[in-house]
C-alpha cells in the first residue's frame, strides 16, 4: 500500500496488540503516521499467545491422531510382530506434554513474527498496562511493578483489548483441575475423563478436539443442542460425530457449580444429577477487558455487558476513538478484529474506507468434521428475514469424498427467490474452512447459482459439490 501524502504527519494511538490491535498499527504505520502500540502481555494478544493459534494447533494434532486411526478404512493398516512373528495392532500414543510445547512455541513464533513486523514498519512498540486519559491519549505504566508512566499523546486512538474467559463464583478455575481455555496448555497427560461446561464454539471445540486425543469426554449443554444459534443440521451432524466418537452429550442440563474432589472435579447440574471426573473446562462465555482503562471517563459509550459500542467503520461515541474485536459488540472473530482495525485507521487517516457488513461476515468452527458459515442462514430463511430458496447436498454424494472416507457433512447453498443470488451458505466437512471460500465470494461479489455453477471444478474435488448444488438451483427450478 503506497503511503498517504499527509500535509501535517498523524498520530496513532492504540491500546492492544491482539488482531485488531496488530493490524491497525501495521495498517496506519503503512499509511506514514506515527504510531504507538501499548500491549502488556505480547504482540498478538491472547488470540496468539493463549486461544486461537495454541487452540488450532492442539486440534491439528487432534485431526492428525483421527487421520492415523480412521486409516485403516482406507486400507492403510499399521501392525508390529509380537514375539511369535503375530502381527500385534499398535496403538496411537499422545504425548501432550509435548504437543502443549509444541503449539505453545508456534504461539511465541508467531508473536515475534508480529512483532517484527511492526518494529520494521516503525511501529513504537511500549510495554506495560495502558488506559485512556481522555480522548486524547494513553497512559502506560511501565517497568518494574508497574511503577514508571509514560503518556502517549495522539490524534486517533484505537482500543483493542479484547476479552477474557467468564469466570463463575461457583466454578472458579484453579489453573490444575478445573480450567480456563486459556489455562488448558500446562497439563502433562491427556486428562482421564474432561468434562466441558458450555457446548458453543470454544466448548464444542476443545470437546472434539480432546475426543480426538482419546481422552474420555463428557459435554455439559444448557441448550437442546450443541452450538446453539448454529445451522441445526450441521449441530445434527456434529452430536452425531460426537455419540459415535464415544462422548456423553448432556443436553438441557445446566451445571450449577464445580467443585475439587480428592482426586478429580464434580460438576453438579441443575437438576440435581451430578458428574464426576478428573478436569473440567469451564467454556461459559468471555467478558470484554474494558473495565477500568478509562473508557467512561473519555465519554465512550459501553453496553449493558461492557462491550464498546461502534459503528460499521469502528468508530465509538467518540469522534477520535475506535475500538476492535472482542471488547466491542461486533462480532467476535479474529479475522473481524483484524478487519476492524484496519477499517478504524482508513476512515480515521482520509483514505478509501468500505464499511464492514455482518452479514458477509465467514465464520468457521474448528470441530472435526469443520462448520463454515457466511451470509444469511436457514433460519433467517424460515422466520422471514430473507426471501430465499435453501438447497443441501450430502458430502457423501461427492466423489472425492468417497474416496477419502468422509462419511459425514453437507454443502447448503441459500439464494435469493427470483434473482438466484447466492446470499448465504454452510458447509460441513474436513477443511470446511477453505472450501467457504467460493461462496464467501458468491456473497461478496452478488454472484447467482446459475454463475457460480458454470465455474469449472476439478474433478475429483470437495468443491464439486458447490457447482453440483448450484446446478440444481438453477435458476428455472427456484
Amino acid at each position: 500500500m503506497s503511503q498517504a501524502p499527509f500535509a501535517i504527519r498523524q498520530s496513532v494511538a492504540v491500546l492492544g496488540g491482539g488482531p485488531g490491535g496488530y493490524e491497525a498499527a501495521l495498517a496506519a504505520a503503512q499509511l506514514g503516521a506515527e504510531v504507538t502500540l501499548v500491549e502488556r502481555v505480547g504482540v498478538g494478544g491472547s488470540a496468539v499467545l493463549t486461544d486461537v493459534v495454541p487452540s488450532k494447533s492442539l486440534i491439528a494434532t487432534a485431526d492428525a491422531a483421527v487421520a492415523i486411526t480412521e486409516a485403516s478404512d482406507l486400507g492403510v493398516q499399521f501392525y508390529a510382530k509380537g514375539a511369535e512373528g503375530k502381527p500385534l495392532k499398535p496403538r496411537v500414543a499422545i504425548n501432550l506434554a509435548a504437543v502443549n510445547n509444541r503449539l505453545l512455541t508456534l504461539a511465541r513464533q508467531q508473536s515475534d513474527d508480529m512483532r517484527s513486523a511492526l518494529v520494521e514498519a516503525g511501529v513504537r512498540i511500549l510495554s506495560g498496562h495502558g488506559r485512556l486519559d481522555g480522548p486524547g491519549g494513553i497512559v502506560v505504566s511501565t517497568g518494574p511493578g508497574g511503577t514508571d508512566f509514560d503518556r502517549v499523546e495522539a490524534g486517533t486512538l484505537v482500543v483493542a483489548v479484547g476479552a477474557s474467559p467468564r469466570e463463575l463464583d461457583s466454578a472458579k478455575p484453579d489453573g490444575d483441575r478445573i480450567l480456563t481455555w486459556t489455562q488448558l496448555y500446562g497439563m502433562k497427560a491427556l486428562p482421564e475423563h474432561l468434562i466441558v461446561v458450555g457446548s458453543g464454539v470454544t466448548g464444542a471445540e476443545f470437546a472434539s478436539a480432546y475426543m480426538n486425543l482419546g481422552g474420555k469426554v463428557t459435554l455439559v449443554s444448557s441448550r437442546d443442542q450443541v452450538l446453539p444459534g448454529e445451522d441445526e443440521d450441521a449441530a445434527k451432524v456434529l452430536e452425531k460425530v460426537f455419540k459415535r466418537g464415544g462422548m456423553q452429550v448432556l443436553s438441557k442440563s445446566r451445571a450449577e457449580s464445580v467443585e475439587r474432589t480428592d482426586d478429580g472435579v464434580l460438576v453438579t447440574l441443575a437438576d440435581g444429577r451430578t458428574v464426576e471426573g478428573s478436569h473440567c473446562l469451564m467454556a461459559v462465555g468471555s467478558i470484554p477487558n474494558t473495565t477500568g482503562i478509562g473508557l467512561e471517563e473519555a465519554g465512550i459509550e459501553l453496553t449493558e455487558s461492557g462491550h464498546i459500542r461502534v459503528n460499521r467503520v469502528a468508530r465509538t461515541s467518540v469522534s477520535n476513538v475506535y475500538a476492535a474485536g472482542d471488547c466491542t459488540n461486533f462480532f467476535p472473530l479474529a479475522s473481524v478484529a483484524a478487519m476492524q482495525g484496519r477499517t478504524a485507521v482508513f476512515h480515521a487517516l482520509g483514505d478509501i474506507v468500505i464499511p464492514i457488513e455482518q452479514r458477509k461476515i465467514t465464520a468457521n468452527i474448528f470441530t472435526a468434521p469443520e462448520i463454515a458459515t457466511v451470509g444469511y442462514s436457514e433460519q433467517d430463511v424460515q422466520n422471514g428475514a430473507a426471501d430465499g430458496f435453501v438447497y443441501k447436498l450430502p458430502l457423501a454424494a461427492n466423489p472425492r469424498a468417497k474416496m477419502m472416507g468422509i462419511k459425514d457433512g453437507f454443502v447448503k447453498i441459500i439464494a435469493r427467490k427470483g434473482s438466484g443470488t447466492v446470499i448465504g451458505g454452510v458447509i460441513v466437512a474436513p477443511k470446511a474452512s477453505e472450501l467457504i471460500y467460493p461462496i464467501a465470494v458468491a456473497v461478496e461479489r452478488r454472484l447467482t447459482v446459475d454463475q457460480v455453477s458454470r465455474v469449472f471444478a476439478a474433478y475429483p474435488s470437495l468443491s464439486g459439490s458447490i457447482t453440483d448444488a448450484t446446478r440444481a438451483m438453477h435458476l428455472g427450478n427456484m
